[in-house]
């Protein structure tokens, strides 16, 4: 396994060693082993080295669907789960910064505080040459999923132990506003078994990242 600092050096080498073309970097692995906290660690010291547009963050959260459109198809009580999500628009939006048309792309984020995807909130600068995405399902050998792998040039796994992931998960839940009856049972009943759903797609990783605990 593979620690933050020494995956941070290897994204911006690899990038570096892609002769000026844009790489994408995709994170994939279960809720809660920090996904998109080393993706910003990477980001972070990437931008350190090498300047601030030269490296961008993408999370796949930014196309869950909205809270309305859940409901109206009956999944709000599965939110996180394969099928909540646009994989189509994200794939779509994959394909544009993977094809690196040297223009500035804004990205939609997820808000744990409203609960709901924000448009536009992100952004890969032009000259980005380094992109990291991160989600739970990047791995999966599934329609739509396996149509997102192939825009991206490495895919890492995060991975962290069941009861300190869960652990985080129920302290998300907590800190967007559940009781802690309501956070357990979420964790127990949602987070738990897409997490045992993407664990099936971790050989399809280049690598194994085990993020130093925050």
């Amino acid at each position: 396994m593979t620690g933050t600092d020494q995956a941070a050096r290897d994204a911006v080498e690899a990038a570096l060693a892609a002769g000026g073309r844009r790489v994408v970097l995709g994170l994939a692995g279960p809720p809660g082993a920090g996904k998109s906290t080393l993706a910003m660690a990477i980001v972070g010291r990437a931008r350190a080295r090498m300047g601030d547009s030269w490296a961008a963050y993408f999370p796949m959260d930014g196309y869950h669907l909205s809270n309305a459109q859940l409901k109206r198809l009956g999944l709000l009580d599965r939110k996180g789960a394969p099928n909540t999500f646009d994989i189509d628009g994200y794939v779509a939006m994959l394909s544009r910064v993977a094809a690196d048309g040297r223009t500035d792309i804004y990205l939609p984020d997820y808000d744990r505080v409203l609960h709901e995807p924000v448009a536009a909130r992100l952004l890969v600068p032009a000259p980005a040459r380094l992109v990291v995405t991160e989600g739970n399902y990047l791995g999966l050998d599934e329609p739509g999923w396996r149509a997102a792998r192939r825009l991206i040039d490495h895919l890492w796994y995060v991975d962290a132990a069941d009861s300190l992931r869960e652990e985080r998960l129920f302290a998300r839940q907590v800190a967007g506003g559940q009781a802690a009856p309501a956070a357990r049972d979420w964790v127990e009943r949602s987070d738990r078994p897409n997490g045992e759903l993407v664990k099936r797609s971790k050989a399809n990783a280049e690598r194994t990242i085990s993020p130093s605990p925050a």
